[in-house]
């Protein structure tokens, strides 16, 4: 079969290739691997400009993934929708520290996180597809605070799609809960589990294989496992190359991995990147399994950086398939030996391969609050915790004369109490953080055992 970007196989193989559109609405394959193309496409029109258009570089990354399998113009119609959801008019603007050392800003967007991004994007697409083929779907999604949010903006209302978010009860911060239970809308359920967010990723992904549910029509998920979230991220790795004018080494803090592998997939794309760096905090399972070559799940631990407390990265398993020359054997029977015994050793081949892709670095909390405290003191610049873990590995690493890009990934009056009992003051709130005000929330609350969630989906 020829290989084309706008065609998708599954990483662990046992799966009939498929179209954006129809990845999209599935969200995960039906033998349980992750969507990817069987091509990159290469980036080849866009010029180095400071003043890089959002707009075109989003549209230049996405046509080729999408192809003909959405009605004419919805590439565009979804670009020109996510834009105006922004308060800069570079969309993603990076701001320079100190010589060599910049953040791009990822959180100014209608929720003041970076999952606006690929989110708004999704929504819009969704929409597209589903009005072409007469379709509804029912959306599920794992959060660890972030995504959400940023779901229940995108998709609270639409007519075709119901929305269900699973969230770990008391385990993000309120500004987080509060932005995805106090909006109204009929077709957004939120259900909040007794565990932790790696409990919530395994029932969506029980929720997405259980094929009497299928039934009942059409099933996906907005996580990042939903390629059509993760190629919308590609564009910001573009816009600040863009914006720098040369390559850069990024240092992303990450939790899922989506957001890593983004950029490593702009790099496939012909994206010039000085090298890439994946920060996570104390659930450090990427980091080990990176750097020591195993890869164990282990209990998530609360941290101040809630987004980022993963100890089963779902898209480590993209990161493995690419790794390993796309071996779909052998991807899946790592996953499947994870899922079943929690631990599983990588061959030397492999784990070399992985620290080619990416180098993997564990920020611990004390640090994490050095590192605001730091930031604060050296630039007067208020952070979340995230970013701190993400500025922090920036800081200590050698740049090999490269400029360094840490991501900034949300506003940091998303984690106000946090940062004020860092630094002693309060962060001015985000205009969107400030206009949730005293509403009423709506959620329920569930075990994290399959037949509870089963049951509230099934009613919904």
């Amino acid at each position: 079969m020829t290989q084309s970007p706008d065609q998708y196989l599954s990483t662990r193989g046992h799966a009939a290739n498929e179209t954006f559109a129809d990845a999209l609405l599935r969200g995960i394959a039906p033998d349980g691997g992750l969507y990817m193309p069987t091509a990159w496409p290469t980036l080849s029109s866009l010029k180095q400009t400071k003043d890089a258009d959002y707009s075109v570089i989003a549209r230049e990354v996405l046509t080729p993934f999408v192809g003909d399998s959405l009605p004419e113009g919805a590439v565009e119609r979804a670009v020109a929708h996510l834009v105006k959801g922004f308060d800069h008019p570079l969309v993603t603007p990076l701001v320079e520290l100190e010589s060599g050392l910049f953040v791009l800003e990822l959180f100014r967007g209608p929720t003041a996180a970076f999952k606006d991004l690929a989110m708004q994007l999704v929504a819009a697409l969704s929409d597209e597809a589903l009005e072409a083929s007469g379709e509804t779907l029912t959306l599920l999604t794992a959060t660890s605070g972030d995504t959400g949010a940023a779901a229940v903006r995108a998709f609270a209302g639409k007519k075709r799609i119901k929305l269900i978010v699973l969230h770990p009860l008391d385990r993000v911060s309120p500004i987080q809960r509060k932005q995805m239970t106090t909006v109204e809308a009929d077709n957004v359920l939120n259900l909040a589990v007794r565990g932790d967010f790696d409990d919530c990723q395994r029932l969506v992904k029980q929720l997405l294989a259980d094929e009497t549910l299928r039934e009942r029509g059409r099933l996906s998920s907005v996580n990042s496992i939903n390629w059509g979230r993760l190629a919308g991220q590609i564009p910001y790795y573009v816009s600040a190359t863009l914006q720098l004018g040369q390559a850069a080494h990024f240092v992303v803090p990450t939790g899922n991995f989506g957001d890593a592998f983004a950029g490593i997939a702009a790099r496939k794309m012909g994206l010039p990147v000085a090298g890439m760096t994946a920060a996570v905090n104390q659930n450090d399972a990427l980091a080990r399994a990176i750097n020591e070559g195993v890869y164990d799940r282990r209990p998530a631990v609360e941290s101040a950086s809630v987004s980022m407390d993963v100890q089963a990265p779902s898209n480590f398993e993209r990161l493995v398939f690419e790794a390993s020359g796309r071996d779909a054997d052998q991807t899946r029977k790592l996953f499947e030996d994870f899922a079943a015994n929690g631990t599983v050793t990588l061959p030397d081949d492999l784990r070399k391969a992985l620290t080619a892709e990416t180098r993997a670095v564990s920020v611990d909390e004390a640090t994490t609050a050095a590192e605001i405290r730091h930031v604060y003191q050296a630039w007067g610049r208020v952070v979340c915790p995230h970013t701190a873990v993400a500025l922090h590995a920036a800081r200590k690493m050698d740049r090999n004369g490269a400029p360094v890009v840490a991501l900034s990934t949300a506003h940091p009056s998303k984690f106000g109490g946090y940062v004020e009992s860092v630094l002693g003051i309060a962060p001015e709130p985000a205009p969107v953080i400030a206009a949730l005000g005293d509403k009423p929330e709506r959620l329920s609350v569930i075990d994290s055992d399959y037949a509870s969630v089963r049951d509230a989906v099934g009613s919904f």
